[in-house]
């Protein structure tokens, strides 16, 4: 079985302030707290989430 990619996102910048939006971004992506970081699948659904809200996160490459 293929080994299915995954794209590693952290948020480093707080939420406060941003557009409702963005924070559903968040809560979608699964961060919840600052310099929380997890692992989402890379699909092109992802990727749209991540582009969105890219000023807040870190992102590191393909797994």
């Amino acid at each position: 079985m293929a080994k299915k990619k995954t794209v590693k996102v952290t948020l480093v910048r707080s939420p406060i302030g941003t557009l409702p939006k963005h924070r559903l971004c968040l809560k979608g992506l699964g961060l919840r707290r600052m310099r929380q970081s997890v692992e989402v699948e890379d699909t092109p659904a992802v990727r749209g989430m991540i582009n969105k809200i890219n000023y807040m996160l870190a992102i590191e490459g393909e797994r």
